[in-house]
């Protein structure tokens, strides 16, 4: 009875220790300008216009990460 007991605690702790795969990545079936269900798309990005997604990419890098455009003179 007791060899029962540990063999089904030891099943469960080894079930409680594993984790599932938390894979971070976007979806393989659509583009990434193809667009999104949330309203926290830019303003003037149009959903499915690869040309304006590339251009809000570019303006992102230009004025979002450039310290040198954002200092002030």
């Amino acid at each position: 009875m007791i060899r029962f007991f540990l063999l089904c605690l030891m099943g469960w702790v080894l079930t409680a220790c594993s984790e599932n795969d938390q894979l971070l990545g976007s979806k393989k079936d659509a583009v990434a300008y193809a667009g999104t269900p949330n309203g926290f798309a830019a303003p003037g990005w149009k959903a499915g216009d690869k040309n304006s997604w590339e251009q809000q990419l570019r303006s992102r890098g230009q004025y979002g990460m450039n310290d040198h455009t954002r200092a002030p003179d």
